[in-house]
């Protein structure tokens, strides 16, 4: 197997009790991070490192398994369902924090999709859902279709959502025309439209790219950004600045900084909550006000926790954007730092 640093020969078994996901990256990536002036910073985004081999961490940071309902589908906030529609992506992001299915023939995908709509049905506190896995957009779109015959007569959701790589990985599964009609029927059906996309680099944001987003845009579908603090990729103020500037250019709000996550195979990514906040700052002073639409997030098993700031007395203060306890939503708290701390489980409780 080629990795940045060389080749190295291993068996199946080993690669897979390291839990090294195979590689794999569409010729358009490929071919636009080569030519984007950003190579050396980006390549890390899809090609394999020893780094992996000697991450250590946990498979399912967030609680996945605890919060699944339904086989496939979570409820993890009262008015979010995320379904796993595929185990599938275009091309396979090193620092994946779901290493655990994607690539694989994994049974957390949703197999019985009636069954999923029965449990929203049963809920009217779920008023969107997320479509992700994998990436939803290696489906076809008939497929996709088929899975919203189940959805769009759930009358208490008014949003679906697509959370997608592909915008970067390969743009031109946006201008399919059914993709156009998919949408259009969501419209009909009284209910938003998003795409969540995931740029994490300037580089990552092609002319295709920018020129389907645009066509999309005008046919009413939300587009939101979320990215990962990477190290070695996109940790500086400059390069995420620049980034949300241009995405909210093309009319895609930055919506989620994530704080890396301590994922096994993939935890060398990130960076301390100290400098994370650091950048966070340097972000902000280099946007205007209508761009600081991003919140500086992790994700965290107990819920999203925003990353808020460093105190003089040596404290992290954060506050749960979103929580399974309603009554702890907005609720400011702080742990003491610790030097090298990148995850709230590195703070003391006392």
């Amino acid at each position: 197997m080629n990795f940045i640093e060389g080749t190295r020969f291993f068996t199946e078994a080993e690669l897979q009790a390291n839990n090294i996901t195979r590689y794999h990256v569409t010729q358009f990536y490929r071919k636009q991070i080569t030519n984007s002036g950003y190579y050396d910073q980006l390549k890390y985004i899809v090609e394999p490192s020893f780094d992996e081999f000697e991450s250590p961490g946990n498979l399912d940071t967030s609680g996945e398994h605890d919060n699944t309902v339904v086989p496939g589908l979570q409820h993890k906030y009262a008015q979010t369902g995320l379904l796993l529609v595929t185990d599938r992506c275009a091309s396979y992001c090193r620092y994946c924090f779901r290493k655990r299915l994607v690539g694989k023939n994994s049974d957390e995908i949703a197999p019985d999709f009636a069954k999923v709509a029965e449990y929203i049905g049963g809920h009217p506190e779920m008023t969107n859902v997320l479509l992700s896995g994998g990436d939803p957009f290696v489906l076809s779109t008939v497929r996709l279709n088929e899975i919203l015959d189940h959805l769009l007569p759930i009358q208490h959701l008014n949003s679906i959502r697509f959370g997608t790589k592909m915008v970067a990985y390969e743009p031109k599964r946006f201008e399919d025309p059914a993709l156009l009609a998919l949408f259009q029927r969501i419209h009909k059906a009284g209910k938003a439209s998003v795409i969540v996309t995931h740029f994490d680099h300037i580089g990552e944001i092609s002319f295709n790219a920018e020129r389907n987003i645009r066509c999309l845009h005008s046919q009413d579908v939300q587009f939101l950004n979320q990215s990962v603090l990477l190290s070695k990729v996109n940790d500086d103020p400059q390069i995420l600045a620049a980034t949300f500037a241009k995405c909210h250019q093309i009319g895609v709000h930055p919506y989620y900084l994530f704080q890396g996550r301590p994922v096994k195979g993939a935890s060398h990514f990130q960076v301390s909550l100290r400098r994370g906040l650091a950048i966070a700052h340097g972000i902000n002073q280099r946007l205007s006000g209508i761009q600081k639409t991003f919140k500086y997030i992790m994700s965290h098993y107990t819920g999203k926790i925003e990353i808020l700031d460093f105190g003089a007395d040596r404290r992290i203060y954060m506050r749960y954007h979103q929580n399974r306890d309603p009554d702890k939503i907005g609720k400011i708290f702080s742990r003491r730092y610790v030097d090298g701390a990148c995850w709230l489980d590195d703070l003391p409780e006392e």
